[in-house]
């Protein structure tokens, strides 16, 4: 989920100093995507590996002047009189997105010093304190998860007196996803290991240079650059496939590669070298950026008091009118009953015509790699719905897909822990875009708190406008990668039809009358809030032109399957320990940060949420009871305390709780609340 990268010289290798400083310069702004969060490097030329990071972006960091002396001082030790790099020279590199192991502490940045190594990671390890009870002689010194596996590494070497047999036991322990790059204080090698297969390495024709990142295309655009595509001529790219691991010899650059997973498999040995390097972690503990993100899975407390205010409206919402077919209240948009209590909702309703699942396996038929190559894009957010999707794909279609994830600061811990699930035990290569997580957090608290001011449920929407770009790069990922077909998991039976109705508007996202109501309504809200017109309008604007303008031609695999909610949610927690939420009995939402939080307004406010809708869809497909959704709404209804809480909290408002809650608690009601 982070970017990891790096550049390795050999012997007399021709490159000069600026060439390393201007590639290196270059990786770390296109790695950035990945995570924005920290960012650091190390560095080896036959001396002590020398360690950098700061919790600052990747192209803050290489502005600040101790990286800068850092680069020059290792450079100008191994260049001589005609200014070229003449000694073996490491560089390994890391742009972060935060997970576990709060940025504020640098030892949780990256690179990770421990056990005589430093390494790189990207993606999650989901069972590291499983890991350090198993293993209690494993010393533990940071909350990051990364540690584990280092430890773990030279655990093994003690037992195993092998290195490949070693890192191949180590990753045969951990869950979840791991593609890290390290240096050893005792090994004159570079290790590139990865179970899911993202991580790539680019090696010229006869050059003493290898360069690797985890994307292909970060490298095929390092290369187009104008210095190092001058230095590269004939080059190729080559994949980490899944499972392996490639040993790199840094005096010659050349590699030994060996499986992760496979007993049988070869493996070399490797003499260690002949005396330890020193590490020297050369950072400071500043954080240069001000303030900094926190762990995305913080403690959260919840007390009897707050628990009182959320409950405040439930005994008031359970007394509504209600479909006799349906759950809908008398309180959605719009809603009429006949003389039989059946609601207007359920006499248009059209039950889904699905195209079957023949067809979509002769859909995908011709574009399938039988090289085993990518061949597809699946969009991967964390949900039971894409994660259930990325498993049909893989296993039933039989693709091999790359997995996409936009991260705009409410995806949740535990979303990004199951794509770590889902991607390392498929072995699928992960393409994670990271917003400006911080600023995306600041627009969401500015259009809070605007709506505090005058609470309108047709505004609430405004909130989750950040993530809508996600189709943006989407369609960026197509272009990037050469693959150009993507397929996704739109639950259809997700359709609300109130969040438009609350905005005077249809429930069409594409209809002509749909996108001009709503800029309609918009512009009059703005006009009566002016709180409303800060600096987030131009993501805003941004926000609308992908969701409601920009192509999609995605391939959605319920449009051809059915979606039944007991295979999903067993197939995930049966088969890839997949994680639930503790705050809620329901597995729908867990990965979406707002969902906690705009579910209670509505619900608070009108008497509704999603999961009226979505339990009332269910009904008119015929897949459940009026009398089990209506259980099922009740429970899941109940408001998730931790959940609002974290919401509140990482978008810089957790001190003001009771003031938010009290403010929704207060709002005008569409539903009578006298005895």
């Amino acid at each position: 989920m982070c970017g990891i990268f790096g550049i390795v010289l050999a012997e007399n290798s021709g490159i000069t100093p600026q060439d390393f400083k201007s590639t290196a310069s270059d990786l770390f702004r296109l790695s950035e995507a990945r995570g924005k969060e920290s960012a650091g490097l190390a560095m080896l030329n036959g001396g002590p590996i020398c360690v950098y990071k700061s919790a600052a972006s990747a192209s803050r960091m290489i502005r600040n002047p101790e990286y800068k002396k850092l680069l020059d001082d290792v450079l100008n030790s191994c260049t001589d009189d005609a200014k070229k790099i003449t000694h073996p020279l490491a560089f390994i590199g890391h742009s972060r997105l935060v997970t576990n192991g709060a940025q504020e502490q640098n030892d949780n940045n990256q690179p990770i010093i421990a056990a005589g190594m430093v390494g790189v990671h990207n993606g999650i390890i989901v069972n590291d304190d499983v890991l350090f009870d198993e293993f209690p002689d494993l010393e533990r010194r940071y909350e990051v998860d990364t540690e584990v596996l280092l430890r773990l590494i030279r655990h093994f070497v003690r037992r195993e007196a092998s290195w490949s047999k070693a890192i191949q036991a180590a990753f045969a322990r951990i869950q979840g996803n791991a593609s890290v790059a390290i240096l050893f204080e005792d090994l004159d090698r570079l290790l590139l290991a990865t179970n899911n297969g993202s991580l790539y390495h680019l090696s010229p024709r006869g050059s003493n240079l290898l360069i690797f990142a985890s994307e292909r295309y970060i490298l095929q655009t390092a290369a187009s650059k104008g210095r190092l595509r001058n230095l590269l001529g004939d080059f190729r790219i080559s994949h980490v496939e899944p499972w392996r691991a490639h040993l790199i010899k840094l005096s010659d650059l050349s590699i030994e590669s060996f499986s992760l997973n496979d007993e049988e498999s070869s493996h070399p040995e490797i003499a260690p070298c002949n005396s330890s390097r020193e590490i020297k972690n050369l950072s400071t503990d500043q954080n240069d950026q001000g303030q900094a993100v926190s762990a995305y899975n913080p403690l959260i407390h919840t007390s009897d008091d707050d628990e009182g205010l959320l409950h405040q409206h439930q005994h008031y919402v359970k007394r509504l009118r209600r479909c006799s077919r349906c759950i809908l209240p008398e309180t959605m948009p719009n809603i009429e009953f006949d003389e039989d209590g059946v609601c207007n909702y359920c006499r248009s309703y059209v039950k889904t015509e699905l195209k079957g699942e023949a067809a979509l396996k002769e859909l995908v038929a011709p574009f399938r790699n039988n090289r085993q190559e990518p061949d597809c894009v699946v969009a991967l957010s964390g949900g039971r719905d894409s994660s259930y999707c990325l498993h049909y794909v893989k296993n039933v279609l039989e693709l091999t897909p790359i997995t996409y994830t936009y991260d705009w600061g409410m995806v949740t811990d535990i979303a990004r822990r199951n794509v770590a699930r889902m991607c390392g035990k498929l072995g699928v290569e992960h393409i994670l875009v990271s917003a400006d997580i911080r600023w995306k957090r600041r627009n969401i608290a500015k259009n809070v708190r605007a709506w505090l001011k005058r609470p309108a449920l047709g505004m609430i929407p405004l909130f989750m406008a950040g993530d809508k770009q996600y189709f943006y790069f989407a369609n960026k990922l197509r272009r990037q990668t050469g693959i150009h077909r993507v397929l996704l998991g739109s639950n259809p039976l997700e359709t609300t039809g109130f969040k438009h109705g609350f905005a005077n508007t249809a429930s069409n996202n594409r209809a002509l009358g749909t996108k001009a109501g709503l800029i309609k309504y918009y512009g009059t809200q703005f006009l009566k809030n002016p709180a409303y017109l800060n600096s987030t309008i131009p993501d805003t604007i941004f926000a609308y032109y992908a969701y409601y303008l920009m192509p999609c031609p995605y391939i959605d695999i319920y449009e051809y399957k059915l979606w039944e909610e007991e295979e999903v949610n067993s197939t995930l927690i049966n088969e890839y320990d997949w994680e639930v939420a503790k705050d809620t009995v329901t597995t729908w939402r867990i990965g979406d940060g707002t969902a906690a939080f705009y579910n209670y307004i509505y619900h608070c406010i009108a008497g509704i949420s999603e999961i009226d809708t979505f339990r009332s869809n269910q009904i008119r497909e015929g897949m459940i009871d009026r009398a089990s959704a209506l259980e099922l709404a009740e429970r899941e209804n109940q408001p998730r305390h931790e959940s609002i809480k974290w919401y509140l909290g990482v978008i810089g408002m957790g001190d003001e709780f009771n003031h938010v809650i009290r403010t929704i608690n207060a709002a005008p009601k569409l539903y009578r609340t006298d005895n």
